[in-house]
């Protein structure tokens, strides 16, 4: 659409009704979003396993998959929206989505502005979320600040409350280049007497951690001579 405006978030719609697929698709995509679209449950859970959306519009009667089974199973590992566009208009199946993890629910016939609408509220109540939560994200890492958890690839790492700081320093102060001694006296709270076992020790420790959960990236750069610091050539790096 002539005019839109692109806000750059990107849709998930698991629907096996191409029709009203392409429908939801297009409206969306003129709603300034970008729209991907999956047909079967199988297919749907993929996509929101092994790619980042920042909202998953899904039915329940799917095809190999439901979609209650795609809730119960992504909420296991992903907090992203999801909003439920169903033909089942009782009350209890409402709730029982709604209990599984569902953030809204729709039933067909719908209103395509009424959808786009619930598209933008759902999204605002998410960034607001994760406003007040204090979340920092970089590349495919994601710290939040008030449960003091950290999930790298969709994978939440087990850290020790030493290796957490380290990280949370490194991504509170992107660019930042910290000495031994920065980390060793903000994290241990001594004083540095030139030992840095310690702290290469917690590094290597972390590093390894980081890359079990995605094999494929790096997080963590040595600036020779000088300490550490996250990698700056990120594209996501502000």
């Amino acid at each position: 659409m002539k005019g839109a405006v692109i806000k750059m978030e990107t849709i998930l719609i698991v629907e096996d009704n191409r029709d009203i697929c392409l429908m939801l698709a297009e409206a969306l995509t003129d709603a300034g979003y970008k729209a991907q679209t999956a047909f079967t449950g199988t297919e749907g859970f993929n996509e929101i396993k092994n790619n980042t959306y920042n909202l998953v519009l899904l039915d329940i009667m799917l095809p190999y998959k439901s979609g209650d089974e795609i809730l119960r199973e992504m909420r296991g590992f992903s907090d992203t929206p999801v909003i439920i566009i169903s033909a089942k208009d009782m009350v209890g199946t409402k709730i029982d989505l709604l209990k599984l993890g569902a953030d809204d629910y729709i039933t067909k016939p719908f209103d395509l502005g009424e959808v786009v609408a619930r598209v933008e509220t759902n999204l605002r109540r998410a960034h607001k979320q994760i406003a007040e939560n204090k979340i920092f994200c970089y590349k495919d890492m994601t710290l939040d600040d008030g449960t003091k958890r950290v999930s790298v690839n969709d994978i939440e790492l087990e850290l020790t409350a030493k290796e957490y700081r380290i990280l949370e320093l490194l991504l509170k102060n992107r660019g930042k280049v910290f000495t031994k001694a920065n980390l060793y006296e903000s994290v241990w709270q001594e004083e540095y007497l030139e030992d840095d076992n310690a702290v290469k020790t917690h590094i290597s420790n972390l590093r390894n951690k980081l890359k079990k959960a995605n094999p494929n990236e790096e997080y963590i750069e040595t600036v020779w001579g000088l300490g550490y610091r996250l990698f700056k050539d990120d594209c996501n790096f502000k």
